[in-house]
């Protein structure tokens, strides 16, 4: 993970995500899972291209399974957007560049 791309935690979720006055990405993924390998760069860039604006989270749901079990995420990788505490939207399994982009900027137009 870069700098631009944070891990949180079941304990950690509250303080980074839902306190956060900016709009938020969190991308919940597991290290066995090979799609959610395969859009690790594609994070990493939308982290570095929304630097600033957008802060980009990666969760482990092995690791943490209160926070994705709370949100109902059952499939991975499932990528949530959020502003100040609420869920904005869900992508669940790989986006497409351009459908991610949108749904970044989608939440900073929220």
């Amino acid at each position: 993970m870069s700098e631009c791309v944070r891990e949180v935690t079941d304990n950690s979720f509250d303080q980074m995500i839902i306190n956060n006055p900016k709009p938020v990405l969190v991308d919940f993924w597991a290290p066995w899972c090979g799609p959610c390998q395969m859009i690790g760069p594609l994070i990493e860039k939308i982290a570095k291209e929304f630097e600033g604006e957008v802060e980009v989270f990666k969760m482990n749901v092995d690791q943490n399974q209160v926070i994705p079990s709370g949100l109902g995420v059952r499939s991975i990788p499932q990528l949530i957007t959020f502003k100040n505490g609420e869920l904005l939207e869900t992508i669940v399994g790989s986006p497409e560049p351009q459908k991610l982009v949108e749904l970044v900027e989608r939440s900073l137009d929220s």
